[in-house]
């Protein structure tokens, strides 16, 4: 009898969601950023129950990876009116914290992973949480501007029959572009959707001249820069 050879599958990717990462631990919180970055996701770190709570009130996110030591996690019970539609949390917990798995978050969609962790563990988990049931993709599957397509599915670029070779970075700005086509982003508003936060212009104006060389290689040129204001996608002579 013959045997069956199965390829192994793809490592599964993000297509930008947003996770917000609340660790107290610095090399944790390292560790758990730079992973979660490279596979394809937007980190925001915060070190206390506090400031995440603060940023569930500033702004929307697709998960919560949280520290469930955190000494003062009761804050988000005590104030849990002010989170509107919580996202899934996953748990970092210790073995015997697994009777209680924080109240205080409310309910809502959870999982968690116990300490020590494998990070092979937390993608898969954050994976499960993200295509939950009743959850889906922030966008659609495909995006495109003339022959410059990016598959969300795949986590891929073309231009033309080109694959673009694009890191994380790059494909969440291409991502943003794509969505804004036309219009003028400025350079806080691309680092806040491609890190979270804005890093100064410097950094985003490296990585929107890396892009652009990937890009742009081929003609027409769709990447332009708004002297003053920040960058665009689009033909060069669109009107705003």
């Amino acid at each position: 009898m013959y045997g069956v050879i199965r390829e192994k599958p793809a490592p599964v990717r993000g297509a930008g969601e947003h996770l917000l990462l609340v660790v107290d631990e610095p090399d944790t919180a390292e560790l758990l950023s730079t992973t979660l970055d490279l596979a394809g996701y937007r980190v925001t770190v915060v070190r206390s129950g506090t400031e995440a709570l603060a940023r569930l009130a500033e702004r929307r996110f697709d998960l919560l990876v949280v520290d469930a030591t955190l000494p003062d996690l009761e804050s988000i019970g005590r104030d849990r009116p002010t989170v509107v539609d919580r996202p899934p949390v996953l748990l970092l917990t210790v073995y015997e914290s697994l009777d209680r798995l924080v109240p205080e978050l409310g309910p809502g969609e959870r999982d968690y992973v116990t300490k020590p962790f494998r990070v092979a563990e937390v993608l898969a988990r954050v994976q499960v949480l993200l295509r939950g049931p009743g959850r889906r993709r922030p966008r659609g599957d495909e995006l495109g501007y003339r022959d410059l397509v990016l598959d969300d599915t795949r986590c891929e670029a073309r231009r033309g029959p080109r694959r673009l070779d694009l890191t994380p970075a790059e494909y969440r700005l291409l991502l943003h572009f794509l969505a804004n086509a036309h219009r003028v982003l400025s350079k806080e508003q691309i680092g806040r959707y491609v890190w979270g936060h804005h890093r100064g212009d410097n950094a985003i104006e490296q990585l929107v001249s890396r892009l652009r060389r990937k890009v742009d290689r081929d003609a027409p040129v769709l990447i332009h820069t708004r002297r003053g204001f920040g960058y665009w996608l689009g033909d060069a002579d669109a009107e705003f």
